[in-house]
């Protein structure tokens, strides 16, 4: 039998990437609850927010006035994404201590989402983590459309590899892969995962998993069978990268623990909770999304085992 861990840890993104699609405006002190609830279920981190250009971004406006507001609590992390050094500077000054910061391994799918070729997000990213480190914050580092782009197909793993050394070369305190288009299988995901996790050592390495094919669960069972414990979920499946068409959200918190629970893996997080945030969310901005067991829990007439 493949070996599991015993725990995973999992970083809440509905708030950033769930909710940054959505034309519905989520005000400050809806978000606030949003976050309360989610501390409540026993979500140790959550992304609140990203840094970005407003016009780009409406629903991320707000970041500094969402942040002022933020309750520390104990062991648990607030982050925030940033896509460029303007972004690390607003994010130190609103409070936050650690932020994600990334690139894309695809040129295409960097120009469309960062403005910037591979070539110039390479130096962004050398100049985002010193004045980051100048600031205090602590940093995750990150590779986009890692396992393939849909803009220019299969992404050499050897490109993916080469950006996650220069990001640990430059002192991050974490990486991440990002499947961002959900283009990943199970055998690249332990592929590219076992040798990031040899390379990383003693630094967490995060997994950004996109549904959008129907493999994310799988990716990430696949992912754990080589010693992956570090996932990014977003309540409902929200989300996915507004520059490429036919994106989907990513993998559902709810599925996630939920399958973990079954499987004896501890999360720390009450699947029950998070589903109700979940239909919370649907009922907000009123549609489905593609997260399963949110709306499998809510029924009595059938009966689920944990």
């Amino acid at each position: 039998m493949s070996s599991y861990p015993e725990k995973v840890m999992i970083e809440e993104q509905g708030l950033r990437d769930g909710f940054q699609g959505e034309k519905k405006y989520v005000p400050v002190e809806e978000k606030l609850a949003y976050i309360d609830a989610l501390i409540d279920a026993g979500v140790k981190r959550i992304q609140v927010t990203s840094f970005v250009h407003p016009k780009l971004m409406p629903q991320m406006a707000d970041a500094e006035q969402l942040c002022a507001q933020l309750q520390p609590k104990e062991g648990v992390l607030y982050t925030g994404l940033v896509l460029n050094a303007k972004g690390i500077e607003r994010a130190a000054d609103a409070g936050l201590q650690h932020v994600s910061a990334s690139l894309s391994a695809s040129d295409t799918h960097g120009r469309k989402n960062a403005n910037a070729s591979l070539e110039e997000a390479r130096k962004r990213f050398v100049e985002m983590i010193k004045r980051g480190k100048s600031r205090g914050l602590k940093l995750r580092g990150g590779v986009q459309c890692a396992f393939g782009c849909r803009f220019e197909g299969k992404i050499d793993p050897n490109v993916v590899m080469d950006l996650v050394k220069e990001q640990l070369d430059q002192d991050v305190d974490e990486v991440a892969l990002a499947d961002t288009t959900g283009m990943a299988n199970p055998r690249a995901m332990q592929e590219l995962s076992a040798k990031v996790l040899e390379l990383a050592g003693d630094k967490p390495y995060f997994l950004h998993i996109h549904d959008t094919e129907g493999k994310g669960i799988v990716n990430a069972v696949a992912a754990m069978q080589v010693g992956a414990t570090h996932f990014d979920t977003a309540f409902a499946g929200m989300g996915g990268c507004p520059f490429i068409k036919g994106a989907t959200g990513n993998i559902a918190t709810d599925d996630l623990v939920f399958m973990l629970t079954q499987m004896g893996v501890e999360t720390g997080i009450d699947v029950q909770k998070i589903g109700m945030i979940s239909r919370k969310a649907e009922s907000f901005f009123d549609k489905q999304y593609s997260g399963k067991m949110h709306r499998i829990l809510a029924r009595d007439d059938i009966k689920v085992t944990l």
